[in-house]
C-alpha cells in the first residue's frame, strides 16, 4: 500500500472516531497496535469493533470475545488468539453494528454472506479473499468504512 494513502486512511479513521467520541487515548494507543499488527486475532478485533459500535465499553479482550461468542457474532471455530479471517471478522461487523443485509444474509446470518454484503457496500478495499487473515490496518479501513456506510444511511 501506498505510504501517502496508507496516511489519509490512518487519519480519516481517527477523525471519524474523533467524531463519534469513541476516541480515547487507550483506543489511540490500541489503533496504535493495530497498525502494526499483521494478522489481527479474534481477541483483538472483537475488542476493538465492539466498542466501536458501542455494544459494549470494556477494553479487555476476553470480555469483548465471550460477548461476540454468546450473541453468535462469530464463526464457530473462532478462539481468542486465533487469527481473524475476513468472511469472520464481517459476520462480527454486521452483527455487531446492526446492519440489514440482503434475504440470504437475513436468513442464515453466517460468514459467507455477511463478507458478501459488505463486499457489495464496498467495505473492503481492492481484491479481497474471504479466507484471507485480515491485518490491523485492514480492520480499521473496514471499520472506518462501516461507520461511513452507517452514517450515509442516516442522511
Amino acid at each position: 500500500m501506498e505510504p501517502l494513502f496508507k496516511k489519509h486512511t490512518i487519519i480519516l479513521g481517527i477523525l471519524c472516531f474523533c467524531a463519534l467520541g469513541i476516541l480515547s487515548a487507550q483506543t489511540a494507543s490500541e489503533i496504535e497496535v493495530l497498525l502494526g499488527t499483521s494478522e489481527v486475532t479474534y481477541g483483538q478485533a472483537a475488542s476493538f469493533v465492539l466498542r466501536a459500535s458501542e455494544a459494549v465499553k470494556t477494553s479487555n479482550v476476553r470480555e469483548a470475545f465471550n460477548l461476540a461468542v454468546e450473541r453468535k457474532w462469530l464463526p464457530k471455530n473462532a478462539s481468542p488468539d486465533s487469527k481473524a479471517r475476513l468472511d469472520g471478522i464481517s459476520l462480527l461487523v454486521m452483527q455487531s453494528f446492526g446492519l440489514k443485509g440482503g434475504l440470504l444474509y437475513s436468513l442464515f446470518k453466517n460468514p459467507h454472506y455477511s463478507y458478501r454484503e459488505l463486499a457489495a457496500r464496498g467495505a473492503f478495499k481492492g481484491k479481497s479473499d474471504p479466507h484471507n487473515a485480515v491485518s490491523g490496518d485492514q480492520l480499521l479501513f473496514i471499520t472506518n468504512r462501516v461507520l461511513s456506510i452507517i452514517e450515509g444511511e442516516r442522511q
